[in-house]
């Protein structure tokens, strides 16, 4: 991979901290990505390592078999830039030995190989064992038998030759440029985790994950001043196939009438997109500098997930939440004393947010996490109030929970798995609402679509968000393009203003694709959904004017 394109990838995930480890591995030909590996040969593999482990005495241990696979293209205007096919292979196995974790990883995929990690792991938890200070406590998990699951996707997309998706992202380009584009740049992403999970819990898991994300950045310069605005895509990576880019029919929802934004819901038109960037970022370059003051904010789904992400997902780890990632990320507002009472207002009574890691076509969906615990929907936020936190086997106890919510996850064979944010959601309205009846009630406000830059502190509380399209809203129409647009708040202020939400109709997901945590640092795939949501009386100020 060149050094420009790595910089590109860095930057493309939103809040990632750097690139995991399985977006690098062994080059293959995009012919050998569609072997699979057997899954007796796998079932084989996984008991050497089990019985190994038990024969030097842990009391426990789980072992993960996993094939990581990732194609990713890249060009700009008429070129190719890279096209990269990488294959990762290898094996995990964590135990619990004299009451404490052990974990070892080996490239070594043979049954010595891997009996010999298992053996390493429980030399390791031994002598952890001489600082723990409690035992481990797991939750309970009744194993399952030999089970499997794939993410349910009509095309796969290492089955689609490159040249396809090559045209089809040069056309995007070509449609931005003759809409007057002066740079444009796109990238497809695709990803397959092909994941074995084997414990002595008596449970053999074979799981095939596909993930999607197509994505382009447009700009355009007024070469007179020499100032430029750029666009990004609004499409949402997605744990698809290949239909989620060739879909027929479209599945798209307008957005208010006058700013020409379209939202899509299990397919995506990427030329469609580009070509009404072009126009966009051409509209920014003369579009009004907002005036600072109070506004109701309009915000699409594809702008709030980020919000939601960042003001509700993280401070819900309970990890987190306890301290676990102070010394990395900070720690959590939304305190266990803010739990216990039940009463904490988070948010307004419209508020209801649920973690869901069986949502189709969400980046998280699985149908097993890697504990080997049976994934499942639960409210985090209810009518408003705190009522629940993300936890795991190991901390299922410590909030007073009978078993896990299923949220554990490791990004590679090499990682050791642990609590990783699942899908968490807003919930639609209940009564019919459109985004068009929303701007009508709207007297002075902005409506927001797209990512920005953003900015919060260590404990998820007070915060900062920009985005990608600006349209102010003035007496219950829209009036024409902003500029320099970025709204404050403290997060139980801003979701406590939470005013109106749109129904189903308008539901869909926002998705990060390079989620970061832990140390050494991990990141994974999260989705985010949401109706058009109304916050009002938001402090909005500008962000080119100086104080």
């Amino acid at each position: 991979m060149k050094r420009r394109d790595f910089i590109q990838l860095t930057g493309l995930g939103t809040g990632a901290i750097l690139l995991p480890n399985h977006l690098f591995g062994q080059s293959i030909s995009p012919e050998e990505m569609l072997q699979k590996v057997d899954v007796v040969q796998k079932k084989r593999l996984a008991d050497a390592a089990l019985n190994a482990a038990k024969s030097k005495g842990a009391t426990y241990a789980d072992v993960r078999i996993g094939r990581y696979l990732n194609q990713f293209i890249i060009t700009r205007e008429k070129q190719v830039q890279n096209i990269t096919n990488t294959e990762s292979y290898g094996v995990g196995i964590r135990v619990i030995a004299s009451g404490t974790w052990g974990f070892a990883a080996t490239s070594d995929v043979s049954e010595k190989g891997i009996a010999k990690a298992a053996e390493q792991a429980v030399a390791i938890a031994k002598a952890n064992a001489k600082v723990q200070k409690e035992p481990v406590v797991l939750a309970p998990v009744k194993g399952v038998g030999e089970v499997s699951w794939k993410t349910p996707i009509k095309k796969n997309a290492f089955e689609i030759p490159i040249a396809e998706k090559v045209e089809l992202m040069l056309r995007a380009n070509a449609r931005a440029l003759e809409g007057g584009a002066s740079f444009v740049n796109s990238q497809l992403f695709q990803i397959n985790e092909q994941k074995y999970f084997a414990s002595t819990d008596g449970s053999y898991i074979d799981q095939d994950v596909h993930r999607i994300w197509p994505n382009f950045g447009v700009t355009c310069v007024d070469r007179t001043s020499g100032k430029f605005r750029t666009r990004q895509a609004l499409s949402a990576p997605r744990g698809m196939g290949y239909e989620y880019l060739d879909g027929d029919p479209k599945e798209k929802i307008a957005g208010p009438a006058g700013t020409g934004i379209f939202g899509y819901k299990n397919s995506y038109d990427m030329v469609e997109d580009a070509t009404a960037a072009a126009r966009q970022a051409k509209e920014k370059l003369t579009a009004k500098s907002v005036e600072a003051g109070k506004y109701t904010m309009v915000l699409d789904p594809d702008h709030l997930g980020l919000t939601i992400h960042e003001s509700v997902g993280h401070p819900t780890e309970l990890d987190r939440v306890l301290g676990y990632e102070a010394n990395y990320a900070g720690t959590s507002f939304a305190t266990l004393d803010k739990w216990k009472t039940k009463t904490f207002q988070y948010g307004s009574k419209l508020v209801n947010i649920f973690a869901d890691k069986t949502q189709t076509g969400s980046l998280g969906a699985v149908a097993y996490d890697d504990e080997g615990v049976k994934t499942k929907r639960w409210d985090v936020i209810k009518d408003g109030v705190l009522v629940n936190y993300q936890a795991i086997r190991d901390q299922a106890a410590m909030i007073g929970e009978k078993e896990s919510h299923g949220c554990c996850y490791a990004d590679h064979w090499s990682s050791v798995q642990f609590q990783r944010m699942p899908n968490i959601s807003l919930a639609p309205g209940k009564e019919k609402y459109s985004v068009d009846d929303m701007i009508k009630d709207v007297d002075k406000g902005i409506y927001i679509a797209g990512r920005g830059s953003f900015s919060i502190d260590q404990q998820r509380y007070n915060f900062q968000f920009g985005g990608t399209l600006f349209y102010e809203i003035s007496k219950g129409k829209i009036v024409g393009p902003l500029e320099d647009v970025a709204y404050q708040a403290n997060t139980q202020e801003f979701w406590n203003s939470c005013a109106k939400i749109c129904d189903e109709s308008d539901y869909r997901l926002f998705g990060s694709f390079f989620d970061g945590k832990g140390q050494p640092s991990q990141v994974s795939a999260v989705s985010h959904g949401s109706a058009t949501t109304r916050f009002d009386g938001i402090n909005v100020i500008n962000t080119a004017r100086k104080i």
